[in-house]
């Protein structure tokens, strides 16, 4: 699971965490080579893109006596570089590698997310550095992507760090058991990798298996999961299963059509194996619709069994550290995008937590000002009671410029 927006790090490298960080590294090039030498027949190709990304970013941050180690404003500027070699040894053999340079400036140090770790929950090895930490300014780098891919006639294999998509969902993941992203957090363009070793199967036009192997740190904390995916006349559909997080798994989405509507939905069962931990149920179920070339709509709902209704009982301390998305049980998204020009679209999305009644209005503005230039304004305003989950969310504007190559 991602962590939550703006995070600081701390800096806790000891030598010996960094030398079984690069003998990780290192043995994950040493099966690079091994790869190549038996693909060595292939036509070596290169490709090589990635992206710039500015966001400035201007937040007025709630008050209150619950909020008086707070400042009133900040500003924080972020600026991502994703650098994206591959390496193509023949049709059915690739290496590919995703390494991001991030510089944060913030005007204050925001105490709310001082608890932030190095690395995800999915993640095994901590493959951050940081050249410059100070109070203000932070500059890091690290490797989002490394994995290895190979296609057999049967099916294929991946190895590394690497992106797994699963669910339906547009706003919500429930079967996403990997990398959900938090609906409120506009400073991500990626979801985070996962340390995996995971293979897919064919077994016939539109049908696979998915099988996916986590690592942890403790033999016990490793996790496991499968996919079986297929579709019925207009539906796709996918039956998942597996063991994350100490919980046991089972769930599954579709994808279809309702009239002329989209419908589609997913959701878990999870069963406990934690102390004090209860059973929960998770699912989404959305609707999207095509009004005219120029106007989409979208509305999806989420039940969020591992929340809490009341906000006294909220886990902030989850949130904080990354290991779930939301507080509470009820959500409802609505969301409409807009071309009001072929170079310029407009958004306005609306989350509400039915539960405690807060929510944010998320609007934006892009302008596609070349083929490979975005420039985009948008803001998030926030309302809520104290202590409630929308109520310690700063309100938001930013500007965001991309540059893809």
């Amino acid at each position: 699971m991602r962590r939550p927006f703006f995070p600081i790090h701390p800096f806790t490298h000891s030598p010996i965490h960094k030398l079984r960080t690069h003998l990780a590294v290192w043995h994950f090039l040493a099966l690079c080579f091994i790869l190549i030498s038996f693909t060595a027949s292939a036509q070596p190709a290169w490709e090589f893109s990635g992206y710039l990304v500015n966001l400035p970013v201007y937040q007025d941050n709630p008050s209150g006596p619950l909020y008086m180690t707070f400042p009133e404003q900040t500003f924080l500027n972020l600026t991502r570089l994703r650098l994206r070699p591959t390496l193509n040894l023949g049709d059915r053999t690739r290496i590919a590698l995703e390494h991001e340079v991030t510089a944060l400036y913030r005007t204050d140090v925001l105490p709310l997310y001082q608890q932030a770790a190095d690395i995800t929950n999915r993640q095994r090895f901590d493959w951050r550095w940081y050249p410059l930490q100070e109070d203000y300014l932070t500059v890091s780098h690290f490797i989002d992507r490394l994995y290895v891919w190979h296609e057999f006639d049967f099916g294929e294999i991946t190895i590394g760090r690497q992106r797994v998509a699963w669910g339906s969902g547009r706003i919500w993941n429930p079967t996403d058991l990997f990398n959900p992203i938090n609906p409120a957090a506009f400073d991500k363009l990626e979801k985070d990798g996962a340390d995996l070793l995971s293979g897919k199967i064919f077994l016939g036009n539109f049908t696979d298996l998915t099988l996916v192997y986590n690592p942890r740190r403790e033999v016990k904390d490793h996790n496991g999961a499968f996919r079986f995916r297929s579709n019925y006349r207009s539906y796709d559909l996918s039956l998942v299963g597996g063991y994350f997080d100490r919980r046991v798994i089972l769930g599954g989405d579709f994808a279809g059509n309702l009239f002329t509507a989209g419908l589609r939905g997913e959701g878990i069962y999870a069963v406990s194996r934690n102390a004090g931990e209860e059973n929960f149920l998770k699912f989404i179920l959305g609707l999207d619709y095509q009004f005219t070339s120029k106007l989409y709509t979208l509305a999806e709902y989420q039940h969020n069994g591992q929340g809490r209704r009341d906000p006294r009982r909220y886990d902030y301390a989850a949130l904080l550290n990354g290991t779930v998305i939301n507080l509470a049980q009820n959500y409802l998204f609505l969301q409409a995008l807009y071309q009001l020009h072929p170079l310029v679209n407009g958004g306005l999305g609306y989350n509400r937590n039915l539960d405690d009644n807060s929510g944010f209005v998320s609007l934006t503005l892009s302008y596609s000002f070349r083929q490979n230039i975005e420039l985009s304004l948008g803001g998030q305003l926030c309302h809520g009671r104290t202590a409630s989950e929308y109520g310690f969310y700063p309100q938001s504007l930013y500007l965001k410029g991309q540059l893809f190559f």
